[in-house]
C-alpha cells in the first residue's frame, strides 16, 4: 500500500525521498506477491500486513539516508504550514520569526479532505457513466461533483491566503 509513504511525506518532518521510495517498493512487493503467498485470501485481510510493511519500509528508508536539508524543511513549513509531526521544524521557524503562526485550521482542513475525496471520486465516475450512457448515475455523480466543487470553493479556495494567489497568478 502506497498510503503509508504518501501520508508520512506530508505529516512527518523527517520523512525523505529515500523513505518515500522504500515505502513504495516495500508496499509493491507484497501487493504483487501476497496473492501467491496467501492464495484465496481476500485483500481485505492482507492489507493490514501490507500497510505495516510499507510503514516499516518508509521509516527504515527515511533513517537510512541523511535528513532533508534544514533550510528546505523550514522553507516548506513556512509556505505550506502542514499539520502533523513538524514540531522540531516549527520551533526553529518560530525562533527565527516569532510572529510566525502554524496551521490552526485542522478541522476545516479535514472537512475539506473528506469533501475532496468525494469530489475526486465523482470526477472519475461521472465520465465513465457518460461513456456508458447510464443517464441517472451520470447525473447523480455530476451533481455530486458540482456540489463538492461549490463547497470546496467556499471552504478551501476562498480561504487561501491572498499573497499565495497573487504569487501563482
Amino acid at each position: 500500500s502506497y498510503v503509508a509513504s504518501n501520508v508520512l511525506k506530508w505529516y512527518w518532518w523527517r520523512s525523505s525521498g529515500s523513505g518515500h521510495s522504500w515505502g513504495l517498493v516495500v508496499a509493491g512487493l507484497p501487493a504483487l506477491s501476497f496473492r501467491f503467498i496467501f492464495p484465496g485470501t481476500l485483500d481485505l485481510y492482507t492489507f493490514p500486513l501490507m500497510l505495516l510493511l510499507s510503514v516499516l519500509g518508509a521509516v527504515i528508508g527515511t533513517y537510512s539516508a541523511p535528513p532533508t536539508d534544514e533550510a528546505t524543511l523550514k522553507s516548506f513549513y513556512r509556505t505550506v504550514k502542514p499539520w502533523g509531526f513538524w514540531k522540531p521544524i516549527h520551533d526553529k521557524v518560530v525562533a527565527e520569526d516569532p510572529a510566525f503562526e502554524g496551521n490552526k485550521d485542522f478541522k476545516r482542513d479535514m472537512f475539506n479532505v473528506a469533501v475532496g475525496i468525494v469530489w475526486q471520486t465523482a470526477l472519475v465516475i461521472f465520465p465513465i457513466y457518460l461513456v456508458l450512457l447510464d443517464t441517472v448515475p451520470f447525473l447523480i455523480s455530476l451533481s455530486i461533483a458540482v456540489i463538492c466543487t461549490l463547497i470546496l470553493k467556499k471552504t478551501w479556495f476562498d480561504k487561501l491566503p491572498k499573497d499565495n494567489a497573487e504569487a501563482t497568478a
